[in-house]
């Protein structure tokens, strides 16, 4: 019996891979397709100090991304663009413009969770994938809003992972995915989706020398963003404070190695209900910008801004607290200590 050797061009085997691997692997095209819906903007309104005039506060709009997580409408996205919101409404992809409030935020970590009541129909929610799980080299999009043209798709590499303390002050030591995605202004919030679809970060910040983008930009990890968020949530203050200390809070007086500088405060906020005050006047001082005038906050439930390891244990302690318990608040006010506080119910809490 004589043996028939086939001859396949090599050609064929290789549309034959090629179309295997194409079913295996959507397209960016497709993939953009598939989670587009779930992908928001977001517009705020809220009191800032004019920039002109008598020191007075003012209502400024601002707009950022967001996406949509689950079907009865919680939505992720970066702390600073909804913290201080005095009102707040996301706009889906069919044009639906719904209401939104925010739910939890850790300003330290930039990532925040706001709910909606209705959700459009045909809106998928996007999955969120294991952060850990990214390796440097991986592409990844983001979509988002970029100057305000709403979804804007734009393609890049995981470049680094990184701590905030290597980069800029501010924030906790949480992990970032740097990114050369392009990311501007009105990305922020947005999600980073991997090649098969999932989440794995919320656009949070760029280095620049320009103000644009020029390569470098910064995404909140998926895993992070769950813990502090679903997890174990951390309840919205509507609070913008920045902590000052060495010089400069000898120089505010501040009786303390450091203490909370309340800029902002918004609207119908735990914060507002407080009673907390914020900053009346605009300043640069040693090349850093500060709302003055406002609240200047010492301690909280007894733990002393600027003592080790102190916004992981107030975050710890405003967590803990539900129905009667109260959070109690040290407040410098015009050169005098008073104190401030609410029960935990009052304060939304425990919702």
């Amino acid at each position: 019996m004589k043996l028939r050797i086939l001859h396949i061009p090599l050609f064929c085997l290789g549309v034959a891979v090629a179309a295997q691997v194409g079913a295996a692997n959507p397209t960016l095209s497709e993939l953009f397709l598939e989670v587009d819906s779930a992908v928001v903007e977001i517009a705020t309104v809220q009191q800032v100090v004019a920039d002109q005039g008598p020191a007075r506060r003012v209502s400024a709009g601002s707009l950022g991304s967001g996406f949509l997580i689950s079907a009865d409408g919680q939505i992720m996205t970066a702390a600073h663009v909804v913290q201080v919101a005095d009102q707040l409404s996301v706009r889906f992809v069919t044009g639906d413009v719904v209401t939104a409030r925010v739910v939890a935020s850790d300003p330290g970590s930039d990532v925040a969770l706001i709910k909606v009541e209705t959700v459009p129909a045909g809106i998928t929610p996007a999955t969120l994938g294991d952060s850990d799980s990214a390796k440097i080299g991986d592409e990844v999009f983001v979509i988002g809003a970029p100057f305000g043209i709403a979804h804007s798709l734009t393609v890049g590499y995981i470049s680094g992972r990184r701590t905030p303390d290597q980069l800029f002050g501010g924030f906790e030591k949480v992990e970032l995915l740097q990114t050369d995605a392009a990311i501007n202004e009105g990305n922020s919030g947005g999600p980073m989706f991997n090649m098969r679809g999932e989440a794995i970060g919320i656009v949070s910040h760029i280095l620049s020398s320009s103000g644009g983008f020029q390569g470098i930009g910064f995404v909140i990890t998926s895993n992070i963003a769950k813990h502090l968020l679903l997890d174990d949530p951390t309840p919205w203050t509507g609070l913008k404070g920045v902590v000052v200390e060495g010089p400069l809070a000898r120089a505010l007086n501040i009786p303390q190695k450091a203490g909370m500088l309340v800029e902002s405060v918004a609207a119908g906020s735990p914060a507002s209900a407080l009673g907390l005050q914020p900053g009346k006047l605009k300043a640069q001082i040693a090349g850093q910008s500060l709302t003055l005038g406002g609240d200047i906050i010492l301690a909280v439930n007894g733990i002393f801004i600027g003592s080790p390891d102190f916004s992981r244990r107030i975050g710890d302690s405003v967590r803990a607290l539900t129905g009667d318990d109260r959070l109690v608040l040290r407040v410098l006010r015009d050169g005098d200590m008073i104190e401030l506080s609410k029960p935990a119910s009052v304060l939304g809490f425990d919702r």
